[in-house]
């Protein structure tokens, strides 16, 4: 259950900060936050790729300190904001996810 209430969580909380935060042109907005998800792809470098005990955070190289303080700093240069919120977002859920671990 926890992990198919993750992969929700993705795409229901970029929706709902697109809403909330009254960001203009939504659909484009949730597009964007949503495709941050990409960010996954670094999981293609694991042994295995899918690890259901194994945090994200500070093992994946997409997922590690240095490359979130990178995402920090892209909230800085208005044109890649929105990429950098989506991010942030992403690392946040996966932080979350990795509290519910066994």
């Amino acid at each position: 259950m926890r992990p198919i209430l993750h992969i929700v969580l993705h795409f229901l909380v970029p929706a709902t900060v697109a809403y909330l935060f009254r960001m203009s042109n939504k659909l484009r907005t949730i597009f964007i936050l949503c495709a941050t998800m990409l960010v996954d792809l670094d999981h293609l470098l694991a042994n295995p790729i899918y690890d259901p005990n194994r945090s994200s955070i500070g093992f994946h190289p997409l997922h590690s300190y240095p490359a979130i303080a990178l995402y920090v700093l892209l909230l800085y240069f208005p044109k890649v904001r929105l990429v950098a919120i989506g991010l942030l977002i992403h690392m946040g859920l996966d932080y979350i996810d990795s509290l519910f671990m066994p």
